[in-house]
């Protein structure tokens, strides 16, 4: 009899692991954060608005990936990069990740709205909606680069000109200091953020502005396959702070914002990933507990990942996973029933 039980048993616990996988599978990703101060690509174009942005850069990555990439704005990941950014990340692909989900954000245009910049100490800032323990490295566009042209590893110095590892936050914000080099023109600042208690990584394109906005010199907004449909930006600088998010006409220098605490929360119902840590808000697991790690979604090519989750399954992975483990749960409840017969009724060898 006690070999039997010990056979119900563990029969019951095999029914009930897919269960538990499913669970795990269905349940959302964990989002993590985007550069505020300079504002990234994604996060200015989400405060502009995801269905109807004002910038033509903006309308432009909308067109090109869909508003669903600016509702997710603060996911734009890699699950398994450990540190292997370059070799992972092809060229012209930056901003994204090479996930094909976040495409409108390597458009290579010399107008996506662009913050002001000067050279010298500067703070930065990073929202946060899951914090997690790592580094962030900053890295800045060499002189002469050309935003009309795709972003490429070799655009960016070698060597970041910031780094900072498990810095303070305020206000929701990563803050960390750092010294800016000297540069005039619009220009690019590239941010890694590595996780030390997983292999994730996070990735933004901030566009800045050091004194006259020349359009980089590549001149006005690239055309074609790669841009779309570019809008030449004024050499003309501003003479007004900015009322609003910039436009990419007629005072591309003007700051593009960063999405408020209630745009961020009006917005959260239509993002596909949490923005609250692992299903709550206890700082314990957001700053600890780390996501297995799988295969990234981001690596698929262009044109194959629609629909990619942050954590590399597809959209119907969470279905997929739930059907499966019905499929066993049924199976493993039928085992234990027969189980359970054999070992209530005495068979003819116990007469």
């Amino acid at each position: 009899m006690p070999v039997r039980r010990r056979t119900v048993t563990r029969i019951a616990a095999a029914g009930l692991a897919p269960l538990a996988v499913a669970a795990y599978a269905a349940g959302p990703a964990a989002a993590h954060g985007s550069m505020t101060d300079p504002v990234s690509r994604v996060a200015a174009c989400y405060a502009e608005g995801p269905e109807s942005p004002k910038s033509a850069a903006c309308k432009a990555a909308v067109a090109a990936g869909g508003a669903q990439a600016l509702y997710d704005w603060n996911a734009v990941n890699i699950a398994n990069a450990a540190g292997n950014h370059r070799a992972l990340i092809p060229n012209g692909r930056l901003c994204s990740a090479g996930n094909d989900k976040y495409r409108g954000l390597d458009l290579a245009r010399a107008d996506w709205p662009a913050g002001p910049m000067t050279s010298g100490a500067h703070t930065f800032r990073y929202k946060g909606t899951a914090p997690h323990k790592g580094t962030f490295e900053l890295y800045i566009t060499k002189d002469g680069y050309d935003p009309s042209k795709p972003l490429t590893w070799s655009d960016l110095e070698p060597a970041p000109f910031a780094k900072a590892t498990d810095p303070g936050m305020q206000n929701g914000d990563y803050v960390f200091s750092g010294t800016v080099p000297a540069r005039s023109g619009r220009h690019l600042i590239y941010s890694i953020w590595q996780r030390s208690d997983s292999p994730e990584a996070f990735y933004t394109c901030s566009d800045v502005v050091f004194g006259k906005d020349n359009g980089g010199s590549g001149g006005g907004g690239n055309g074609g396959a790669n841009g779309g449909a570019g809008t030449t930006p004024s050499t003309k600088p501003s003479t007004k702070p900015s009322a609003g998010p910039a436009t990419g006409g007629e005072h591309p220098s003007d700051a593009p914002k960063a999405p408020t605490d209630q745009q961020i929360a009006a917005g959260e119902g239509k993002s596909t990933v949490e923005h609250n840590g692992h299903g709550d808000n206890d700082p314990k697991t957001n700053g600890s507990t780390a996501l297995t790690p799988v295969a990234a979604g981001s690596q698929s090519p262009a044109g194959t990942g629609a629909g990619l989750a942050e954590t590399g399954g597809s959209a119907a992975t969470p279905a997929i996973a739930i059907a499966g483990a019905g499929v066993l749960a049924v199976g493993a409840a039928v085992l234990f029933a027969v189980a359970r017969r054999r070992a209530t009724t005495p068979g003819r060898h116990g007469r």
